[in-house]
């Protein structure tokens, strides 16, 4: 089944009162997102894209043993192989505040370019909003995104996720590429086809996920009490 385009042309409309789309729909959709991601970054590491430097020659040479089927196998996991900083609720908010024209302070250097890259792109941007949009307590898990960054995406408009797109193709990047063993993994489990086997590497990834999640919920609390703490410390007789 292709999926291209077609949140693109639906978005809106499903937000206008249509019936939104089932679970089903949802994961079926980031299963061919997910292999569209996959074949983007084997068209790079094949074509020694800088980041391809730091797979080494094992990784590299699984990349190259990832079939059709075992690509769809990977493209199966429960969660989202791309990331443009879903935890990043700094740069949600500023997208959220519509500044999203401002030039940003920090410069995101692209890793993938191309016609394919932008379609990509555009549609990991997209997807992420529909989901913060009608399927928030999903999202955190799919997409690797604190509850605060889900709403921050959620409060954006259609025309800002398009515009964020276009502006920052340097926000997308692969998931977990400071963690090459995981990769590893999941690689493996795949090119062999054992059931055992990428299920724990599948696992594995919602494990570290969900360590994330927590890091960075511990996070915004410590900032909203630091926060707290200050105020206390700069009112008159305190």
């Amino acid at each position: 089944m292709s999926w291209h385009f077609k949140m693109d042309e639906t978005a809106s409309r499903r937000l206008d009162g249509a019936a939104p789309w089932t679970q089903a729909d949802l994961l079926d959709y980031l299963a061919d997102l997910n292999e569209q991601c996959l074949e983007l970054i084997a068209e790079h590491l094949m074509a020694r894209a800088p980041f391809a430097q730091s797979f080494g020659h094992e990784l590299t040479d699984l990349w190259r043993n990832l079939d059709e089927g075992a690509r769809r196998r990977l493209a199966a996991c429960p969660y989202l192989l791309l990331d443009v900083g879903f935890a990043d609720s700094w740069r949600w908010h500023r997208a959220s505040a519509s500044v999203v024209a401002d030039r940003e302070p920090v410069q995101f250097t692209s890793l993938f370019s191309g016609p394919q890259a932008a379609i990509v792109g555009r549609q990991v941007f997209l997807y992420a909003w529909y989901l913060a949009r009608t399927r928030p307590i999903i999202a955190r898990m799919l997409l690797g995104a604190p509850a605060h960054c889900v709403r921050l995406i959620g409060a954006c408009t259609l025309r800002q996720i398009f515009e964020l797109a276009e502006r920052h193709p340097g926000w997308l990047r692969m998931r977990w590429l400071d963690r090459l063993p995981v990769w590893r993994e999941l690689l493996t489990s795949a090119i062999s086809g054992e059931g055992a086997a990428i299920e724990r590497a599948r696992m594995h990834g919602l494990q570290l996920l969900a360590g994330d999640l927590r890091v960075a919920a511990l996070g915004i609390g410590g900032e909203m009490q630091t926060g707290t703490s200050s105020a206390r410390a700069a009112r008159p007789g305190s």
